[in-house]
């Protein structure tokens, strides 16, 4: 597994890293998790070079860390990093430009949400402690300055991340600009190349970690969607592919498919796209499975695209705005 420095923080961490909300389960999470098949992913894992794993507490209320947690407790001798996120107080995702900081990431909302993550996890110290939802007009707020400073000053955080918004890369610009924040978690794939505009040259100026999330577009880019493709009630992608998304979404994958190249999948291709850009410190792929933690973590052998394809794949970015179903 190759490892890349995540910024400032300076830890050397494998370029795929885990990705959990699949395995939280729970309301408005992913069906078809099971917690045996679960760990047994995640030692896996481990064992093929994954050391950072990336959760929160509203996948699955908290059982998502603590699925983490006893991989940590039972893989005492490695050193594994994890990120959390607290989650915003009104439980709204996204925030929206009129979101007051008050309402969404409260001083003792942030404690509170930092112990309970804290003992979920089995730890005494959280590595990178995320704000799930982000609105940049709170940047320069002392609330939630003063309080992260004081979890710092205490020795129950290490580092400071920002979840931003789906499709709102702009929207931590301000924050970065404060020296408070650590790294970022953008969405970032084939299809949505905009944070490479501003976002990953503010990072890259000021040591910011980045690490990329939704490589595969909750799905599209596996290239398996179809026009018929459907998720058990309850499952988050049927809020997602709505029909005009799913449309959409398949059409695109379509015009993807010639140019996977041989002895590749449309998914390999898609983590190569990704990890062929220095300003990702890591990719978070969600892994449900052993299987998908062996062919995931194949990807990060330092075997690249060829430069024609990585040029053919810039033609099929896809800007989009936040829509009501895009949550």
């Amino acid at each position: 597994m190759n490892r890349r420095r995540l910024g400032r923080l300076g830890w050397q961490i494998g370029e795929i890293g885990y990705g959990t909300w699949g395995i939280g389960g729970g309301e408005g999470g992913w069906t078809g998790n099971e917690d045996a098949q679960s760990l047994a992913a995640l030692h896996l894992a481990v064992d093929q070079g994954v050391n950072f794993l990336d959760t929160a507490w509203i996948y699955g209320r908290g059982h998502s860390e603590v699925l983490c947690g006893r991989l940590l407790a039972e893989r005492p001798a490695e050193r594994i990093y994890v990120a959390t996120k607290i989650p915003p107080a009104d439980r709204r995702w996204p925030s929206t430009r009129t979101s007051r900081l008050a309402d969404v990431f409260p001083p003792d909302h942030i404690r509170d949400y930092t112990e309970r993550s804290r003992r979920n996890l089995g730890v005494d110290r959280i590595d990178l402690m995320q704000f799930h939802v982000w609105e940049d007009a709170w940047a320069d707020d002392p609330a939630w300055q003063d309080t992260m400073a004081d979890l710092k000053a205490r020795g129950l955080i290490d580092g400071i991340g920002i979840s931003i918004n789906r499709w709102e890369p702009w929207n931590a610009m301000a924050a970065l600009r404060t020296g408070l924040i650590d790294a970022v978690q953008v969405i970032y794939n084939i299809f949505d190349q905009a944070p490479e505009d501003e976002l990953f040259p503010l990072c890259r100026d000021l040591d910011v970690g980045v690490i990329a999330r939704v490589p595969f577009d909750e799905g599209t880019l596996t290239g398996t969607l179809t026009l018929e493709s459907r998720w058990p009630e309850g499952d988050w992608r049927t809020s997602y592919f709505v029909p005009e998304n799913l449309a959409a979404s398949v059409a695109r994958a379509d015009r993807l498919k010639p140019l996977v190249p041989a002895g590749e999948t449309m998914a390999g291709m898609a983590l190569r796209f990704i990890l062929a850009n220095p300003d990702v410190h890591t990719v978070i792929p969600g892994m449900r499975s052993p299987a998908h933690v062996r062919a995931n973590t194949a990807v990060a052998d330092g075997r690249g695209l060829p430069p024609d394809l990585l040029a053919a794949l810039r033609d099929h970015r896809w800007d989009r705005e936040p829509t009501e179903w895009s949550q």
